[in-house]
Formats: C-alpha cells, sequence, structure tokens
C-alpha cells in the first residue's frame, strides 16, 4: 500500500487508511480516530506538539504502559474497499526525575482494494500488506522547559520511512502559557518491484516541517492553542499504483490549527473545539472544524463529537466525463487533460468534496491506576457535502467506520 499518494489534506478513501494506520504511534498524544479527520501533517518525532497544554514541564512521576486495537473498515456503493487491523503497545517511564523515553511499536494488517478512478471498478485492484512501525521519544525536563528528541521508522513492502524530530517548549513563570517549537524530518523510499509492478524503482521523497505554537490559559475555565505548521516537500509524489497519475515533484504546504476548551461547571464537563485549515501547492483548500464534549459520571465518562471536513480540487485533477448513457468514458475524460503534458491525476481522493463525522467515546476507570475505553467513529464523504458548492462531479460517496480499544495502566 503506497503512503506517499495520499492527500495530505484529506480524509478520504485510502487516504484515510493511510492516516488510520500511521496515527497509532500518536493515540497516546492525542485522539487517534479524529487524527483521521484533522489530517495533522506533524511527523511521528513532532507528534506530541499537538496535544501539551500550557502547564508547568514536570517528568512524569510515574511509568505508563497502554495497548490499544484499532479497526478501520470503508465502502462505496456496492463495494466493500480497505480493511485496517491495528494493534499496538506504549510504553513511558521516567528517570531520574528530570528525564522520560517514551515509545510504541504497531503493525497494521491491510487489506482490501484500492480506490477506483471515479466510478469505474475495473481499476480498482486487490491488494493485502502488512506495516511494521516504531518510534522513540526521549525528553529532558527543566523547571519551567522541556527538550525533545525522537526517531521513528515504519516499513512496508513498497514503502519504508524515517523520521526524525526536535522539539522545545517553555512556560511562563505564572505557567499560564507555553510556547512549542518543533522541527521533524522524514525520507521515504518508495519501490514497488518486490511485487512486479515496476512503476516506482528506487523513488525517493523528503519532507521538512517546522512548527511554532503557543498554548494560553484564558480564564479559570478555558485554555486555547494556536500552531502554525510549514511543510516543504520534494520527490517522488505519484500514485505507482494507477494508470496516467503524474503529479508535481514539489509539495509545500501551510498549516493552521487552534483549539479552545472550556470547562462547564454547571454539569463538570469539558467542551472542546478546534478549526484547521491547509493550503498547499498542489491548489487544495481544506477546512476542518470539530467540537465535543466530555461527561464524566464517577468512574465513567462519555465523550459524543462531531467533525466537518471540506476541501478543493487540486489544480491537475481532471473530473469525470460521462457519455450519453451516463457511463464512465475513459477517452472523453482522457481528452479533457489538455494534451496530458502537464501534471494530472485521475485519483478522486485530489478531488472536490466533504465529509462528516460522528463519534463517540466511552472510558471506565476501573482502578485509580487503570483506565479503559472504546471509541466509535463513523464517517461519510461525498461530493455533494463540500462547502459551498457540490464538489467534483460524478464522484461516488464513500462511508467508514473506526473502533478503537484502550487500556492504560499507570505504576
Amino acid at each position: 500500500m503506497k503512503k506517499n499518494s495520499s492527500s495530505p489534506a484529506l480524509p478520504c478513501a485510502c487516504a484515510a487508511v493511510d492516516q488510520f494506520a500511521g496515527a497509532w504511534s500518536r493515540c497516546f498524544t492525542g485522539n487517534v480516530a479524529s487524527s483521521v479527520l484533522m489530517a495533522s501533517l506533524i511527523l511521528p518525532g513532532m507528534a506530541a506538539l499537538v496535544s501539551r497544554n500550557a502547564a508547568a514541564e514536570n517528568a512524569p512521576e510515574q511509568s505508563t504502559i497502554g495497548l490499544k486495537y484499532g479497526s478501520y473498515k470503508d465502502s462505496q456503493p456496492g463495494f466493500d474497499r480497505i480493511k485496517v487491523s491495528t494493534p499496538q503497545m506504549y510504553a513511558q517511564v521516567p528517570i531520574a526525575g528530570v528525564w522520560s523515553i517514551e515509545g510504541s511499536a504497531s503493525g497494521d494488517s491491510v487489506s482490501g482494494a484500492s480506490s477506483y478512478w471515479h466510478t469505474e471498478r475495473s481499476s480498482a485492484s486487490q491488494m493485502s500488506d502488512y506495516r511494521k512501525a516504531a518510534d522513540l521519544k526521549v525528553t529532558r525536563y527543566f523547571s519551567r522547559a522541556a527538550v525533545s528528541a525522537s526517531v521513528a521508522y515504519s516499513t512496508e513492502h513498497d514503502y519504508i520511512s524515517r523520521a526524525i524530530g526536535l522539539e522545545g517548549r517553555w512556560s511562563s513563570a505564572d505557567n499560564n502559557r507555553t510556547w512549542t517549537i518543533g522541527y521533524g524530518l522524514s525520507r521515504d523510499r518508495i519501490d514497488n518491484t518486490s511485487n512486479g509492478t515496476n512503476t516506482a524503482i528506487d523513488q525517493h521523497k523528503r519532507t521538512h516541517e517546522f512548527m511554532a505554537g503557543v498554548t494560553q490559559v484564558l480564564t479559570a475555565n478555558d485554555i486555547a492553542q494556536l500552531n502554525l505548521t510549514r511543510s516543504i516537500g520534494a520527490g517522488y509524489y505519484d500514485d505507482p499504483y494507477k494508470t496516467l497519475d503524474q503529479r508535481p515533484d514539489q509539495r509545500n504546504a501551510w498549516i493552521a490549527l487552534a483549539r479552545l476548551n472550556h470547562y462547564v461547571g454547571q454539569f463538570d464537563a469539558a467542551l472542546r473545539g478546534n478549526y484547521r485549515y491547509y493550503t498547499d501547492t498542489f491548489g487544495i483548500r481544506s477546512h476542518t472544524v470539530g467540537i465535543e464534549w466530555e461527561q464524566p459520571f464517577g468512574r465513567w465518562s462519555i465523550t459524543p463529537g462531531a467533525r466537518y471536513y471540506s476541501q478543493s480540487a487540486a489544480n491537475f485533477y481532471l473530473d469525470p466525463v460521462l457519455d450519453a448513457t451516463g457511463q464512465y468514458d475513459v477517452g472523453a475524460t482522457l481528452a479533457s487533460g489538455v494534451g496530458m503534458t502537464g501534471p494530472h491525476s485521475f485519483d478522486a481522493r485530489l478531488g472536490a468534496f466533504g465529509a462528516a463525522t460522528l463519534s463517540g467515546k466511552i472510558s471506565c476507570r476501573v482502578t485509580p491506576a487503570t483506565v479503559i475505553d472504546a471509541k466509535f467513529e463513523a464517517y461519510r464523504q461525498a461530493a455533494g457535502l463540500h462547502a459551498g458548492t457540490t464538489g467534483s462531479p460524478n464522484l461516488d460517496p464513500l462511508r467508514a467506520n473506526f473502533l478503537q480499544l484502550g487500556l492504560t495502566h499507570r505504576f
């Protein structure tokens, strides 16, 4: 399964799968399934940057171990596509009161059919893959600051990714404000000669990411966060498993993320909202809005949520052309590509569409040190959900379900 063909603006189709599979290294620093919908571009080595609150920088006092299991399945009308199952292990250990080491390992089993051209099912090829991933992070804590370094690695039969990250955080004297800066570098290698395809032989891609953010305590009940990320990428962005797919060899992006958490004293609950804006040199613009309500009931808590996403089409995306009978006309669609001399793609993930997600999470603190949780998300994507317009024409809708089970213990 090819990771770099997915649009970082996401979420859609295999793009959602890619993020689901890759997000488990972040499942203890943020909401795993929502990362599919928020589509953060932060590299594995920088993942913790998105979840920090303004607070004194102290080393953890206890060790933490955790187990997570995730299941993903999507479908289109009359057509089941991708299934993913992902177990993960996580551990964090404090050292000498000023250090911590944390890491995770996961294995993603992926099977099903790749996305097809618009509504042409014949181009949806069957595939299966197994992805292994691991990351390690070391943090040094100071009185009001912390510095972290991390590495991450993942591999599958046609794709290898390596990443490093550096992060610094420091707080104001009253601990009501925290600044964060970070840098991430990923180097990917794509080579599908092992399965006889030979459409991508020893191809490479490199991405630099720079992030700056601030988290501010506004009132006794409110905390806000603003992060800005710059991504600079160069290399191989084509999808070797799609016919006539030629994309630019550079992709630069800006990502702005704003969050606001509010404590509702009347209900002893937390209301969390977020907004994310993404723009890149492919011509894609996307907006994401999300909201969650976390309500505790003694040892239990429930968290319903909703999220909406909308993206514009890439500059080189080609809309499908239908014939007089309403069938997909391959020749006419190819002819619409203005000679096909420049970048072009029929990949529906680069089209204009919208998506809506409803989620629910339940957790229970079975002992003071042990928490179990379960989360379910139902995702629907369609051109008609695109904000302001009807989106790209003749795109089949897509549905996906996410299930996440977790166990965390501190000692």
